[in-house]
């Protein structure tokens, strides 16, 4: 009787024990609820004992990532861009976060609903350029800090805020595509042109130039050519005062060849000129005419 007394009692002891106690891993937060009210937070990992009565609520303490399906803001320049976000955040008040959303679907759907909105109001007062390029940190971070303000009431903080993917719509991407080939093209046509007006005036100054160094080595030739002429006919006169009758013969001889040359042109002379005086006496004499010539 006494034994079974006994069993029973560990048995209630056991229940008790068990009703009683629960535990906590590193990555876990706990509440402590007595019929939906909380009765006391725990934060920390270990054993905790509890009412029997009384209900835990588990709550995760890690960091948790927020995915957002992709949104359609209109920029600040008019433009369309789709934009694929996520947050990261934890709860950090965990009595606040059970009051107000209760769980943590209901909390990210909260949280959903705040990254929409910054979102749309952030990226509305900026431009693409902004975006895409000048002034993406500046805006994640302004991002953060409205979510993470409007987080902190229902007992969440926002971690980081960032842009996985930030594309124009395909039509934008067309339209923004064939003005750039255009504006390249009309970029490659002024470049062409200017080219083609360079190559021109380079050409022009080359003609130019070279007509100018045409003329001064004609000129130059000119002047080279007179002081030839002027040294041969100077030393054409000395010759003839040294020797005379030798550059008679000498002009003769010239004078034949260049009469001689082969050529079209056909002379008639008598065998007795003057012109022929070196074919009949090689000093030169001119003989005189004949009796019968004279008569």
């Amino acid at each position: 009787m006494k034994s079974g007394l006994l069993g029973i009692a560990i048995a209630i002891v056991a229940l008790v024990l068990y009703w009683s106690t629960f535990s906590l891993n590193p990555a876990q937060q706990a509440l402590v609820l007595q019929f939906g009210e909380v009765r006391g937070v725990q934060t920390t990992p270990g054993l905790k004992f509890k009412a029997p009565w009384q209900n835990v609520l588990i709550i995760d303490k890690r960091i948790l990532d927020l995915n957002m399906p992709p949104i359609e803001p209109i920029l600040a320049d008019k433009k369309r861009l789709l934009v694929d976000a996520f947050a990261r955040y934890r709860i950090s008040d965990p009595v606040r976060f059970y009051q107000s959303v209760n769980n943590i679907p209901a909390g990210a759907s909260r949280l959903a609903t705040f990254l929409d909105s910054s979102l749309r109001g952030v990226l509305g007062n900026a431009t693409l350029e902004q975006v895409v390029r000048d002034d993406r940190s500046n805006l994640m971070e302004q991002i953060r800090q409205d979510v993470d303000k409007r987080a902190a009431a229902i007992g969440m903080d926002v971690i980081d805020v960032k842009i996985r993917r930030a594309d124009l719509p395909e039509a934008n991407s067309q339209a923004i595509f064939r003005r750039m080939q255009t504006e390249r093209q009309r970029e490659a046509t002024e470049i062409r042109a200017q080219g083609e007006e360079q190559s021109r005036r380079i050409k022009s100054r080359a003609d130019r130039d070279a007509t100018v160094i045409v003329a001064e080595a004609e000129r130059d030739a000119q002047v080279i050519r007179g002081d030839g002429d002027a040294a041969a006919n100077q030393i054409f006169a000395e010759a003839y005062g040294k020797d005379p009758s030798f550059f008679e013969f000498y002009r003769s001889m010239q004078a034949y060849r260049t009469a001689m040359e082969k050529g079209d042109t056909s002379l008639v002379l008598s065998p007795d000129s003057d012109f022929f005086r070196y074919f009949n006496d090689p000093s030169g004499k001119v003989s005189a005419p004949a009796a019968g010539a004279a008569q």
